[in-house]
């Protein structure tokens, strides 16, 4: 399938830790802990879960041992959760110059519109700028930055704003070829969104 439409990307970052604004608290209460044990399993199944309406297809086809290399890089996965049952995730991706890229964030259906990701956003930045309080081997982090788009959720631009990302680059164009046969998520609409 082919996407004929115009995406627009933005990225965003932050340059110092009092760049990051605290989130209102949400409705429903969150633990949010680190995945210490690095789970290509479980990693998969956030990226998934969250990115199944959002057409989050590029790793879809990675094998195990491709999920498990990738999580082998230093790679921190913070996630949300309410009561025991998650509500989302956070991915940390350390780079050079001291750099953290927020590769992946968001919720499950069943957590959006509940105050949940401003928090988990403010949660998982902070995390990005004590990184090396965790790892000894790097340099304190100088920058924290992401990329959104289009087809993400329509409060994911505004909420990187209120955290305090700012824009630096804006990027429009057409998207390539999906891989026939990949369906994003395990159940693309059968969140609230999907529903009736």
């Amino acid at each position: 399938m082919r996407l004929t439409m115009d995406v627009i990307t933005w990225y965003l970052e932050q340059t110092s830790p009092s760049d990051l604004r605290p989130a209102k608290p949400p409705e429903i209460g969150l633990d949010i802990v680190r995945a210490e044990v690095p789970s290509p399993e479980f990693n998969r199944f956030l990226y998934t879960a969250v990115g199944g309406d959002w057409q989050w297809t590029e790793r879809l086809p990675w094998t195990w041992r491709q999920w498990a290399d990738h999580l082998d890089q230093g790679v921190e996965t913070w996630v949300a959760y309410h009561r025991g049952t998650p509500a989302g995730y956070v991915e940390l991706v350390p780079q050079e110059d001291a750099a953290v890229e927020i590769a992946y964030f968001g919720l499950l259906p069943w957590a959006i519109g509940r105050g949940a990701g401003g928090r988990l956003l403010e949660a998982g930045t902070a995390r990005a700028w004590d990184l090396a309080d965790r790892r000894p081997d790097r340099e304190p982090t100088r920058r924290v930055w992401l990329h959104t788009c289009s087809l993400d959720g329509p409060a994911a631009l505004a909420n990187y704003q209120a955290r305090g990302f700012r824009v630096y680059d804006t990027r429009t164009g057409v998207p390539g070829d999906r891989d026939e046969g990949v369906t994003p998520g395990p159940w693309p609409g059968a969140g609230p969104r999907g529903r009736a």
